[in-house]
C-alpha cells in the first residue's frame, strides 16, 4: 500500500534531532557518491493577471539506501509590499491554500511508498540545515541569537539553533509587524526559557548575537552586514539566497556543503546555481516575470569557501577563532534532502501506524510507458 502522509502526521512524527540526522547522512552519502540530486528547476508561465506568474518547481535525488524522491510545487506567485519590505506570496487556488508534494519510490523496485505534504517538512529541513551549519560554525559558546523574521522559518530555526546550542540564553527579534514579533518573542521565552526581547528596530538584533539569522520571506536582502560583531556566525534564508554585500564582504570563513554534481560524462553542464528557470515570455503578454533574466546565486565567497566534505574529511576545521565572521549555506542540494527526511517520515509513519493508506496498483499499469 501507498501512504498519504499529511501536514498533521508530519508535525506528530518529525522532530528537529531527526532532520539534523537525517540531512548529516544524507550529506555524507552525497560525499561518498552514494546519493545524487540536481538543482532545483523552475517553470515559469505568464497568467492572464500582469502582476501573477505560474511557476512550477521541483527538485529531485535519490541514495543507494534504498529512497528517491522528487519535490513538487504548483504556484501562483506575485510580489507585495508592506511597511517598506518587498514580500514574495504565493498560493494554489486561492490565497491561503498551497500545492506541494513530495513523491517518494523504492529504488530496489520502483515502487510509490508515499505522497507527503510538504508545508511542515520543508519548513523542518530548511530549518535543520541552518542548524548544521550552526553546529560546525557557530562559537561553541554562543548564547545570543539576533533573528530578523518571526513566522514558521523563525520557528524552526530557533528548534534547530536549541538543537545544536542548547546553552542559548537570549534570543533578540524583529520583524515588520509588531503583533507578530511580539507573539513570536512570547513563544520563544515559555518554551525554551530565554531572555527575550523584542526589538523595535531592525539593527537591534546585532548587538552581542553570536547567530544572526535572516529568516524571513522577503524579496530582498534584510541582513546588514556592517552591523556584525565580531564571531557572528550569520544564516540566512529569503532575499534569493544571497545576503547583502556587506555581510559578503565580512566573511571570514563562508561554508557552503556542496554543489550538485554535473549529469553523468557531461562536466561542463554542471552549475553551482541555487536553481535554473526556463520561462514562457511570449510576445502579446504584459506580464511582470518573477526574477526575470536572473540566476539563482551560486558560490559567494569562493575564496573563503569550506565544504561539508572538507569539515568531514579533516582537510578544514572551518573555524578557528571566537573571533571570526562565518556563514553557512546548503549550495544546490535541495535534492538530496527531501529523499532523506521524508524517508524518515515514511519509516516513523509506517512505524506508528501513521498515515492513510491508498492502492499502490493505481499507480501501476500493464502497459509498458
Amino acid at each position: 500500500m501507498t501512504l498519504i502522509i499529511n501536514n498533521d502526521d508530519v508535525s506528530k512524527l518529525l522532530t528537529m534531532g531527526m532532520a539534523i540526522d537525517a540531512l548529516e547522512a544524507a550529506y555524507k552519502q552525497l560525499v561518498a557518491k552514494e546519493s545524487v540530486c540536481r538543482p532545483r528547476i523552475d517553470i515559469q508561465i505568464p497568467t492572464t493577471d500582469p502582476n501573477k506568474i505560474y511557476r512550477w518547481g521541483s527538485m529531485e535525488g535519490g541514495s543507494t539506501s534504498g529512497y528517491f524522491a522528487i519535490r513538487m510545487k504548483s504556484d501562483v506567485v506575485y510580489e507585495q509590499s508592506y511597511n517598506g519590505v518587498t514580500t514574495q506570496e504565493k498560493y494554489c487556488t486561492k490565497p491561503g491554500l498551497y500545492c506541494g508534494l513530495i513523491f517518494l519510490t523504492s529504488t530496489e523496485n520502483g515502487e510509490p511508498l508515499a505522497f507527503i505534504n510538504d508545508g511542515v517538512l520543508q519548513l523542518t529541513r530548511v530549518g535543520a540545515d541552518s542548524g548544521i551549519g550552526t553546529k560546525y560554525m557557530a562559537r561553541e559558546d554562543a548564547t545570543v541569537v539576533g533573528m530578523l523574521g518571526s513566522g514558521g522559518m523563525a520557528r524552526t530555526h530557533m528548534a534547530a539553533f536549541m538543537h545544536v546550542r542548547p546553552n542559548l540564553k537570549k534570543l533578540q527579534v524583529f520583524s515588520p509587524t509588531k503583533a507578530n514579533r511580539e507573539a513570536f518573542g512570547k513563544e520563544m521565552q515559555e518554551l525554551y526559557g530565554l531572555e527575550v526581547q523584542v526589538c523595535e528596530r531592525p539593527e537591534y538584533i546585532y548587538k552581542g548575537a553570536h547567530i544572526v539569522a535572516g529568516v524571513t520571506d522577503s524579496s530582498i536582502p534584510v541582513l546588514n552586514g556592517a552591523l556584525l560583531e565580531k564571531g557572528a556566525h550569520v544564516v540566512n534564508i529569503g532575499a534569493g539566497g544571497r545576503p547583502d554585500d556587506a555581510t559578503v564582504g565580512r566573511l571570514d570563513v563562508y561554508m557552503r556543503f556542496g554543489t550538485a554534481p554535473a549529469p553523468w560524462g557531461l562536466p561542463d553542464f554542471g552549475i553551482d546555481d541555487e536553481y535554473l528557470t526556463y520561462a514562457a515570455e511570449p510576445e502579446y503578454s504584459n506580464s511582470k516575470m518573477i526574477r526575470a533574466g536572473k540566476r539563482g546565486h551560486g558560490t559567494i565567497a569562493p575564496d573563503r569557501m569550506v565544504t561539508f566534505a572538507d569539515i568531514i574529511g579533516g582537510a578544514n576545521s572551518g573555524r578557528s577563532s571566537n573571533d571570526q565572521i562565518t556563514y553557512s549555506e546548503r549550495g544546490n542540494l535541495q535534492g538530496n534532502q527531501f529523499w532523506a527526511v521524508a524517508g524518515a517520515v515514511y519509516e516513523a509513519a509506517k512505524a506508528n501506524g501513521v498515515g492513510r493508506e491508498i492502492p499502490t496498483e493505481w499507480f501501476l499499469q500493464d502497459v509498458r510507458d
